[in-house]
């Protein structure tokens, strides 16, 4: 672990929650994952070695409980854990607000984009009653994260790799880049399907419905309602004196 050698608390908490990946281990589990593979779906990039690791000393410090339930091993936050949300979710924000958004090719992780799709599906806005398949494809993604089916059913949400088998509700067809950019703010949905940068195939009230259906981060309308002009200006390259 990190030792800044101080007794200031900001230094002692750094100490714990300023290891390398240990910020989004904890935003995993403040978004309600509790199995090792839930976790670890939302770190992708990250060896499972070291998300034990993490997980481990998170629990000696007491930011987490580690439980065995009839359902395997879960990890639970502790009061202390809690505490950390408005952290988690204040560094999010601004993130949001004031750091570019021109993402490079290998920030850009379809896995990690449909987890957190997944997860925050507005459950309440799909229509009960009815089985919701939404098939994306990605059409600058490797190989093997090219295909995505979203299935949605009595309040429950599953993301699935392989095709499910059942009829499909709407197709999503973009570039990662552009579905990324709608779901963090930088591009308004409506925008990016009128131009064509994302199509979207299906009975037409069902793809009226779609955005509303998904919604986006929860980071999004920060990102939004970033200050613009202050973000050009950060964002401009220099320009040399003459």
């Amino acid at each position: 672990m990190i030792d800044y050698g101080q007794f200031c608390t900001v230094a002692r908490g750094a100490e714990v929650i300023g290891q390398r990946w240990t910020p989004l281990v904890v935003r995993e589990l403040l978004c309600g994952s509790t199995r090792f593979n839930e976790i670890h779906r939302g770190v992708p990039r990250m060896s499972r070695s070291l998300l034990t690791e993490r997980l481990r000393t998170l629990e000696e410090v007491g930011v987490l409980r580690r439980v065995t339930t009839p359902a395997g091993v879960e990890y639970q936050l502790t009061t202390a854990g809690e505490e950390l949300r408005p952290i988690i979710m204040a560094l999010g924000h601004w993130g949001a607000r004031w750091i570019g958004s021109r993402l490079k090719r290998d920030q850009l992780d379809a896995g990690f984009l449909m987890w957190d799709i997944r997860r925050f599906i507005l459950v309440d806005e799909c229509p009960r009653g009815r089985r919701l398949v939404i098939h994306f494809r990605f059409t600058d993604a490797p190989s093997g994260e090219r295909l995505w089916w979203l299935v949605v059913e009595d309040g429950e949400v599953d993301l699935c790799r392989e095709d499910p088998g059942d009829d499909v509700t709407l197709i999503v067809e973009s570039t990662l880049r552009t579905l990324t950019e709608v779901w963090t703010g930088d591009r308004q949905a409506e925008e990016a399907t009128r131009s064509r940068a994302i199509r979207v195939v299906g009975a037409h009230p069902d793809a009226g419905d779609l955005w509303r259906w998904l919604g986006r981060s929860v980071f999004a309308e920060t990102r939004a309602a970033r200050p613009r002009a202050a973000s050009r200006r950060r964002e401009r390259p220099a320009q040399p004196v003459p």
